[in-house]
């Protein structure tokens, strides 16, 4: 596709800086993430979860609580 479009300087300054916003948040979910996994670990070694996290895992419809030797592990569906 080729064409051209015209959008003013302050909508184009927005637009150029989208991506490095989109990589900051990602970078704060992938850590937000991380620290989850790191909690639910945790939580497994002082308390008995896996009833919950199996009942988590059947009402989730995009993500998935493994339990593997202690440590907590959350996988995406679409992943």
């Amino acid at each position: 596709m080729t064409g051209t479009v015209s959008i003013s300087i302050e909508d184009f300054d927005s637009l150029r800086n989208a991506e490095e916003k989109a990589n900051v948040k990602n970078k704060g979910l992938t850590r937000a993430a991380q620290e989850l996994e790191v909690f639910l670990s945790f939580m497994c070694t002082r308390e008995s979860i896996g009833e919950y996290v199996e009942e988590f895992n059947r009402q989730s419809k995009k993500s998935t609580i493994l339990l593997e030797g202690g440590r907590a592990k959350i996988v995406f569906r679409d992943e």
